[in-house]
């Protein structure tokens, strides 16, 4: 149970650092490797973490409130890896009003020494 534990708080960590806009924190998260990737929702694929951080960074400067409730779909952990698929519902302020969007999400870890490392998050948006 405790990679189950383990998996769980990297994500937990990876929208914590979201909501918290913590451009650190957020790195702390993602693997540094270049095989690592990106998708936001409408974005093209972002590879390595130079151009993912910078992702995250314009992100968090062109965002005033957000808040992410997830809901978890499916996970799996297979020896070094780990997928979750969630249903994202945000929350943001925008023009002072409060919206809500939802998000399918796709996160997928790699353990690497101790430690669980986001290597893909996939974000679309759910179309009503």
């Amino acid at each position: 149970m405790t990679d189950n534990n383990d998996v769980l708080e990297a994500n937990q960590a990876f929208y914590r650092a979201f909501e918290k806009k913590d451009i650190e924190a957020m790195g702390n998260v993602w693997s540094k490797g270049v095989a690592t990737v990106c998708i936001h929702p409408g974005w093209n694929v972002l590879r390595g973490w130079k151009e993912i951080g910078y992702s995250w960074e314009q992100i968090f400067k062109n965002t005033s409130y957000v808040e992410i409730d997830v809901e978890i779909v499916t996970s799996e952990i297979q020896g070094d890896l780990a997928y979750l698929v969630l249903v994202e519902n945000v929350f943001q302020v925008l023009g002072g009003r409060r919206t809500q969007a939802k998000s399918l999400a796709t996160n997928i870890f790699e353990r690497m020494g101790q430690k669980w490392y986001l290597i893909n998050h996939h974000g679309s948006p759910i179309m009503r």
